[in-house]
């Protein structure tokens, strides 16, 4: 199956529709460094764009059965001034673009937690509507209130003609899928009308009570990392009830969240003389400290979410707790485990602008789950009106 993607960043979005199947047609982005990771990972063999969305066209291109990107976060970000569409960054109608152009059979768009913000909620609609009915485009004179207006007409009426998407959309924590991070993040799926497909997002497969009782009442995780009773952390007071009822009625048919020890414990300390030339991006940062509001992540939980920032990111969210409350930078290789990257994908520029990439990314475990869903409905309906 073909796919195109707009916005691909460092790449975690597309590893993952990769895995599940679909071959890339093109990926576009036009961060130079995002741009020189990808070329650096020569093995993907991606059709690559260096360029703004906004100049590429779609004209050489034909039978594309999924169109999927992440248009830029900052216009509704919670960290950033959360402009929204007054943002020059908002890249949603280039979204809508693509899809109107390309017919494709499916959508895959993910964004950040802030577009479901009250403030935002009017222009969330709007996103919606213009993704479920592309070919309705607005006016050069038309404001893009008036153009909710004439969509929401459009939508309501009993009788709708050409091309026409059947979208839904749910916040997802990435941790419910087994990545090891409290990421919180809106995916947006849609299926071309035609189709008559029926489709839901992906059952959780992992979860929290699960964890607390791999702890806490039968000490498998302690036991699996080789962690004794007397450096095991104390339980917190605040989960010993939650705990009492999980010992009463055990957690069935999913795993335990994915922590910070379960996805870095491998690798070797970074702070070691000896530099590892056999692990890549795994290079010791020097400075973290703690102080209010900026406390890093516990190696025993999932971590927090990794963002798009170095020393300035507000509540530590780059930085690694050990259990004796020390704190240390997190590599890029192990932001990398974090966000699910392959162990051999490489990524270009400095720490700070490798980790502002890994902070953009769509962590691949998570987008592969989604991207292989999609492609099973599609495997259903077979070669129906590509």
């Amino acid at each position: 199956m073909n796919s195109l993607e707009l916005f691909v960043g460092a790449g975690g979005m597309a590893l993952g529709i990769s895995e599940a199947g679909f071959n890339h047609q093109a990926v576009i982005e036009w961060n130079p460094d995002a741009c020189e990771t990808i070329r650096n990972n020569r093995s993907l063999h991606w059709p690559l764009y260096q360029q703004d969305v906004r100049q590429f066209r779609y004209d050489d291109y034909s039978n594309i059965d999924l169109v999927a990107g992440g248009p830029p976060c900052q216009p509704f970000s919670i960290g950033g001034k959360a402009r929204g569409f007054n943002d020059e960054r908002d890249m949603f109608p280039e979204m809508v673009r693509a899809v109107r152009e390309l017919r494709p059979r499916a959508i895959f768009v993910e964004n950040v937690k802030g577009l479901l913000r009250h403030s935002f909620s009017e222009y969330f609609e709007y996103i919606i509507l213009q993704l479920s009915h592309p070919e309705i485009a607005r006016k050069n004179d038309e404001t893009w209130v008036n153009h909710l207006s004439r969509l929401e007409r459009y939508h309501t009426q009993g009788k709708r003609e050409g091309l026409h998407y059947n979208v839904v959309f749910r916040l997802v924590n990435a941790a419910d899928y087994g990545v090891p991070q409290r990421r919180e993040r809106v995916f947006i799926v849609g299926f071309r009308s035609d189709l008559g497909v029926e489709w839901s997002f992906p059952e959780q497969t992992h979860s929290a009570d699960a964890l607390l009782f791999d702890k806490w009442v039968t000490g498998d995780y302690w036991e699996r990392h080789r962690v004794s009773r007397r450096e095991r952390s104390e339980m917190p007071s605040r989960i010993k009830k939650r705990v009492e009822l999980l010992r009463a009625c055990p957690p069935t048919s999913v795993q335990p969240w994915t922590t910070v020890r379960d996805a870095i414990s491998d690798l070797p300390n970074p702070e070691s003389q000896k530099r590892r030339i056999d692990v890549p991006n795994h290079e010791f940062r020097p400075g973290a400290r703690v102080y209010p509001g900026h406390t890093g992540s516990p190696l025993d939980e999932p971590a927090k979410t990794l963002k798009a920032g170095d020393h300035g990111v507000p509540g530590g969210e780059n930085m690694l707790v050990r259990p004796d409350g020390s704190v240390r930078y997190f590599t890029v290789r192990e932001s990398a485990r974090l966000q699910t990257f392959p162990d051999s994908y490489v990524f270009h520029g400095a720490w700070s602008e490798s980790m502002r990439q890994l902070g953009n990314a769509v962590p691949m475990k998570l987008a592969g789950t989604v991207a292989t869903s999609i492609r099973n409905q599609l495997e259903k309906v077979g070669s129906i009106a590509r």
